[in-house]
């Protein structure tokens, strides 16, 4: 006769075992047990001398391999300073004496332009001189004169570390490219009729990009202070003043430091534009019999900006 195995609600209910709450153990019991088996090894005995002995020469040994590291590295780092300093050097030299011939060669052809026109207003009739005159300055190819305005915006001063003394930047603290566009554009909409950006004059196919660090006004360098000289009617001035990039830059010199002014100025000059390189298009030399429509590219002919022309426009903060 075999017995029958007790059943749940047979057995005894002090014989159950309950596993421990979490909270009530670790109020019971809040010390790691690591920590009560160190105590109890050094309740036992002290560490070996052997192994006290041993383990001194192994920590000075890692010492020395980090500090040896942290030589080689920073010694490494000192040998090529002064290589990355020359390139440097060079590089710089090498960019301004560009620019300087560059500036030679923009006053060579700055004369030799005047020179042609005078040949030119003496060969045309004075209707047509006057003519041809205005058509130039309204596109930029001819010197203007006249009252104005101009805006002056400038980075903000960068701080700098109390420790190595250089400057860091702590926000959006320097003028981009697109400020230089939008001010542009706000000033061709409030009736400008010639504009210039560090005295670079502002045309139709004009560009004002950002390569690297650096802003380019028709692929020349320009660096704060920058100025935006506009010659316009009287009542410009108030109406960039409304404008939302005037507003924008209000915000911007209020908040991130950037320094921002406009004034009107009597007897503004504004120099010529470069010549434009332009092409033209037209008609295939032999077009083929199936072909369908003219063939003719997708480019056209830039036509005189008059006092509304669109500088170019894009990028934003």
């Amino acid at each position: 006769m075999t017995a029958t195995p007790p059943r749940d609600g047979d057995r005894d209910p002090s014989a159950r075992v309950y596993a421990p709450d979490f909270l009530t153990e670790l109020f019971r019991n809040p010390l790691d047990p690591g920590y009560g088996d160190a105590a109890a090894r050094r309740a036992v005995g002290p560490v070996s001398r052997v192994r006290a002995v041993l383990g001194r020469p192994v920590s000075l040994v890692v010492l020395l391999v980090i500090g040896f590291l942290f030589a080689v590295a920073y010694r490494e780092t000192m040998a090529e300073e002064p290589s990355r300093a020359t390139a440097r050097a060079g590089l710089i030299a090498e960019i301004k004496k560009r620019e300087a011939e560059t500036d030679r060669l923009t006053e060579r052809a700055e004369r030799l332009r005047e020179e042609v026109g005078r040949q030119r207003d003496a060969a045309l009739s004075g209707s047509q001189a006057s003519r041809l005159r205005n058509l130039e300055a309204g596109t930029g190819l001819g010197r203007v004169r006249g009252d104005g305005v101009v805006v002056r915006l400038t980075d903000a001063p960068q701080a700098k570390d109390a420790v190595t003394g250089e400057e860091t930047e702590t926000g959006p603290q320097r003028v981009l490219y697109s400020d230089l566009q939008k001010v542009a554009n706000a000033l061709w909409s409030a009736g400008a009729e010639a504009v210039a950006i560090n005295g670079q004059r502002l045309t139709a196919t004009t560009t004002i990009r950002q390569a690297g660090e650096a802003i380019l006004v028709d692929y020349r360098p320009v660096t704060s202070p920058y100025e935006v000289q506009a010659i316009g009617p009287g009542s410009m001035r108030d109406r960039f003043d409304d404008s939302r990039a005037a507003e924008l830059m209000r915000y911007l010199a209020r908040t991130a430091g950037l320094s921002f002014a406009v004034k009107e100025v009597d007897d503004l000059t504004l120099s010529a534009a470069p010549e434009p390189q332009l092409r033209y298009a037209g008609p295939p030399a032999s077009p083929s019999p199936g072909a369908s429509g003219s063939g003719v590219a997708g480019s056209s002919s830039p036509g005189p900006s008059g006092s509304g022309s669109p500088s170019p426009s894009g990028g934003g903060r």
